[in-house]
């Protein structure tokens, strides 16, 4: 589902104007250790997967639905990387405005055949970290974070 209905009823009074949203986003490994990334429809860049959680749903559930409905992986979160306001707002095509506060997992994928599952990928793909597409920095950061065993990095705090 590329945008939850609640988003789609607030549009209708809020119009374009900007939003600010859950979201939650996963790096997730292989048994090899290769990173699932998925080609953004709305602007053809490669990146990890994430989405917007329903009212009431957990994050961690949010995650793994998103996971399984963009890439057709199933998997099980290890760990919350990095919690983040993102600073910059997202423009889409259409003009919709958001900006998300990003919390982000490292999970393990434990079943499924990576494959462009819905609407919102035209590729899907385990890549080897040491050979990644080109992204943006805040996508590369989270990689570099999930390989790490340290603690959860809260934005703000620690240099993050």
């Amino acid at each position: 589902m590329a945008t939850p209905e609640f988003i789609r009823t607030l549009r209708e009074t809020a119009g374009h104007q900007l939003l600010y949203l859950p979201g939650v986003s996963a790096v997730v490994f292989d048994d090899d250790g290769r990173v699932l990334l998925g080609r953004r429809s709305d602007n053809g860049r490669w990146s990890i997967i994430g989405g917007i959680p329903e009212p009431g749903e957990q994050p961690a559930d949010a995650v793994l639905r998103e996971i399984h409905e963009e890439t057709a992986v199933r998997s099980v979160p290890e760990r919350i990387v990095l919690v983040e306001a993102i600073a910059k707002p997202v423009t889409y095509p259409n003009g919709d405005q958001c900006q998300f506060m990003d919390v982000c997992f490292r999970c393990r994928a434990v079943g499924g055949e990576a494959r462009v599952n819905d609407e919102e990928s035209l590729d899907v793909g385990w890549f080897d970290v040491d050979a990644l597409p080109p992204m943006e920095e805040f996508v590369v950061q989270r990689i570099k974070l999930a390989m790490d065993d340290g603690p959860t990095c809260f934005a703000g705090m620690s240099g993050a």
